[in-house]
């Protein structure tokens, strides 16, 4: 499975928790702690919010991040008040820019570290959940890119936090059709420019781990702790979103708690 960071607060080099800390994820890249999979070697991304601009950035590449040069460089220059990286370990679909995290789309950034069960059993459902104004975007194979191209058509400019759960509920209902014993994991950030989010939530088998920090207005959210201080680091519960709103501290709410009950009542 795949390592991320995702931050949001006053304006800093991405360098701080991209490549400086002693558990960066340049390191979680081939050394990972607590993921499914030590190497995290299949790709890599960044995507930022520059001053004045609606849309964020991005930066893909298909060699690991310990094998890229400029990753160091443009970590140190780059600076935003929310940004995004992401390692990849792919969970089947090809090594490719196109399927590299995070995605963008508008304001909008997303990226995912987890599954959709057996992909292969749910692809074309979940990808006819993609209206046409969005399917056209597509250019990728992931699972994690047609999720999100699905949230925007379930309206994720006006109730982001319902549309993800829309979305969520409708797909683990498709794995829960299958009858596979692939897990659904969806451990996942989005932001808009302003707001922050990251999720936990899994059907099927146990949910991908999830930490944040928080201190002053500045929130960070990881897959795992950039450092070895686990004092500092809270980790998120299952079936919980962290929300980091402008302006506002950071809070735990309960995500899909009534879906869950629902299934774990079966």
């Amino acid at each position: 499975m795949c390592r991320w960071i995702a931050y949001r607060g006053e304006t800093i080099a991405l360098e701080r928790y991209v490549t400086a800390p002693a558990h960066s994820l340049v390191v979680q890249s081939h050394h990972s702690l607590e993921g499914n999979s030590a190497v995290n070697g299949d790709g890599f991304g960044m995507g930022w919010y520059s001053p004045g601009t609606l849309e964020p950035g991005l930066y893909k590449e298909i060699r690991p991040a310990w094998a890229d040069e400029n990753l160091h460089h443009l970590a140190r220059h780059i600076r935003s008040h929310i940004f995004f990286a992401h390692v990849r370990a792919s969970t089947g679909t090809p090594t490719t820019r196109q399927n590299c995290h995070p995605f963008a789309n508008g304001r909008w950034l997303f990226m995912h570290n987890g599954q959709l069960g057996d992909w292969s059993l749910i692809r074309r459902q979940v990808e006819s959940m993609i209206p046409d104004k969005y399917y056209g975007d597509r250019i990728g194979t992931t699972d994690s890119e047609a999720m999100f191209l699905a949230m925007l058509g379930a309206g994720l400019d006006s109730d982001p936090i319902a549309a993800v759960a829309r979305v969520c509920e409708t797909i683990t209902e498709l794995v829960r059709q299958t009858g596979t014993d692939e897990p659904l994991r969806f451990t996942a950030a989005l932001a808009n420019g302003r707001d922050l989010y990251g999720f936990r939530y899994s059907f099927n088998g146990s949910a991908n781990t999830l930490y944040y920090r928080q201190a002053g207005e500045d929130v960070v959210i990881v897959s795992e702790p950039l450092d070895m201080d686990r004092a500092h680091w809270k980790p998120v519960p299952p079936g919980t979103m962290v929300v980091a709103r402008d302006g506002k501290p950071a809070s735990i709410e309960p995500f899909l708690s009534s879906a869950q009950a629902a299934i774990a009542a079966e």
